[in-house]
């Protein structure tokens, strides 16, 4: 990491004088099942150990590692409070635990499961997920706490490169993953073109939001520009447990974009 990023993390972590290096800095990660790590490591469990943010595996090389080489304060204190299936609609009440546990630090990575609902008309409307986000970040705000948005991954992109596999097809239409997107994967149908669209679409309307309300939380927030909405994942960083959640490896991918982007002058708001 340059000299200038590293600078960035520990002007990031330490702001004035209300941390010192020699007192704990805890950083927490907030958000649904990809944060949380799920099925990372085993069938159908959470796998904190190798969240993108709060992980401690080395091979993921999370957030949470980063910033222990940097600023040894964080050691022993990365909180995850992610909880699998949630939506924007849980992100205030969970960072009312973040404040509760002194977070300086906090990761942000919400909606996937806004938009993987029965159909599409069951997706959170863009001012509700958009207002959700404000009022979670209002809770943060007073504490001064540090903020990294992710952006959601492209869900398109994920029927794009699993549809040709009947594997994939078969867990995504017996196990009901995120039929929004991924029903009747198989379907050329204008019908079903035009729904991987309008779903598509929906999550980058959510993205648009998530950076605008990064934007209005003031400097302390850095939102990462669509990084994860962009980065070109193939089968091999998604769970072979379900095709859908992120496997060991797309985990580090997590990790490191979200980090580059917030870190190395990439795309900051």
């Amino acid at each position: 990491m340059k000299i200038a990023s590293v600078l960035a993390v520990a002007a990031l972590l330490l702001p004035g004088t209300a941390y010192a290096q020699t007192s704990p800095v805890v950083m927490a990660a907030l958000g649904d099942s990809i944060s949380a790590g799920f099925n990372a490591c085993g069938w159908y469990v959470s796998c904190a150990s190798r969240s993108w943010s709060t992980g401690d595996d080395a091979e993921v090389n999370s957030h949470y590692l980063r910033l222990r080489e940097l600023v040894p304060a964080v050691a022993g204190h990365n909180v995850n409070l992610a909880v699998p299936g949630s939506t924007s609609a849980d992100l205030a009440g969970q960072a009312r635990a973040a404040v509760a546990k002194g977070a300086a630090y906090v990761t942000i990575l919400i909606g996937a499961q806004d938009a993987c609902v029965g159909s599409e008309k069951d997706m959170t409307p863009v001012d509700v997920f958009g207002r959700r986000v404000d009022e979670a970040l209002a809770v943060l705000r007073p504490t001064g706490a540090r903020v990294i948005v992710g952006s959601i991954p492209d869900l398109q992109r994920l029927w794009s490169v699993g549809k040709a596999s009947m594997v994939a097809r078969a867990f995504w239409t017996v196990g009901h993953i995120c039929p929004s997107m991924l029903a009747e994967p198989s379907s050329t149908a204008r019908k079903d073109r035009l729904r991987r669209e309008r779903v598509r679409a929906r999550v980058m309307a959510y993205n648009e939001r998530l950076g605008e309300s990064c934007l209005a939380y003031g400097p302390a927030c850095r939102y990462d520009g669509g990084a994860v909405f962009s980065f070109p994942y193939t089968l091999k960083h998604v769970s072979a447990w379900d095709y859908f959640h992120p496997s060991g490896d797309g985990q580090r991918a997590l990790a490191k974009v979200t980090f580059d982007a917030a870190f190395s002058g990439g795309a900051l708001v």
